[in-house]
């Protein structure tokens, strides 16, 4: 039974991140704004690879990374062919070693390695139909680490469902630009995202709400605004990503 949920949250996955063209235009034209031809990406939660498709698309070369197996075994049958795509089957930390995923098989891209995050669900009446019943334990690295294999990427995504702060720590090196998942479920975690992107040298930001993949904000702000703008959004905007740069950038 649980095989055949996973099965089933993958397909869904699959038709909710794949089948917009409308969605892809906009998801290039947003990541054209960081990227470009020939550059290094590191997409970190790949989930079923659609922000790959993306980079793929404005001719980046990708390091993917994602812990889960199924997914990791969906990844390597999209996109293992691609000589533009290295897929590391590792989740990412704050130290390296090895960290147990809180496993959704319904829902299989809301996996977690953060334990608070499957708490604060458990009290939004939006979130309490999500179960996180089975465990597995996957191999760990940091950011720094996977630079040291692949190189400094041009630009970092994280979507790791409330792990972003533990990841980022595990970073030491200044990026150009990045992007983190936050949710109004766990604001908190978007707000020490914000200081340890301080720390890094970013200090200018943007935010897209769900998968809109638009920027809301004109222009691009400072790190108290946009910790403004978190705070005063309603819960009911849910999700989205936050988008932080160098000022030079």
């Amino acid at each position: 039974m649980a095989d055949w949920r996973l099965v089933c949250g993958i397909a869904r996955s699959l038709w909710i991140y794949y089948h917009s063209p409308r969605r892809r235009r906009h998801m290039d034209r947003l990541y054209s704004r960081f990227v470009q031809h020939g550059d290094l990406v590191f997409d970190i939660g790949s989930h079923v690879g659609d922000r790959i498709a993306s980079f793929r698309r404005l001719g980046c070369r990708i390091v993917a990374v994602e812990p889960q197996p199924s997914l990791v075994a969906l990844l390597r049958k999209l996109y293992g062919r691609s000589p533009t795509v290295i897929i590391e089957p590792v989740a990412v930390a704050a130290a390296p070693g090895t960290v147990e995923l809180f496993v959704n098989l319904t829902n299989p891209t809301l996996t977690t390695a953060s334990s608070a995050f499957v708490a604060a669900a458990t009290h939004v009446p939006g979130w309490r139909s999500e179960k996180w019943r089975h465990r597995v334990t996957v191999p760990a690295m940091t950011l720094d680490q996977l630079i040291a294999r692949h190189g400094q990427p041009r630009f970092l995504k994280l979507d790791i469902e409330g792990f972003e702060a533990e990841a980022l720590s595990g970073l030491s090196r200044p990026l150009q630009a990045l992007s983190f998942e936050f949710t109004t479920l766990q604001r908190s975690v978007a707000v020490a995202c914000l200081s340890r992107c301080g720390e890094l040298g970013l200090d200018r930001f943007n935010a897209a709400l769900g998968e809109s993949q638009r920027l809301a904000l004109s222009p691009w702000v400072d790190a108290e605004a946009i910790e403004r703008w978190l705070a005063a959004l309603p819960d009911s905007a849910n999700s989205g990503d936050i988008y932080a740069r160098r000022e030079d950038g």
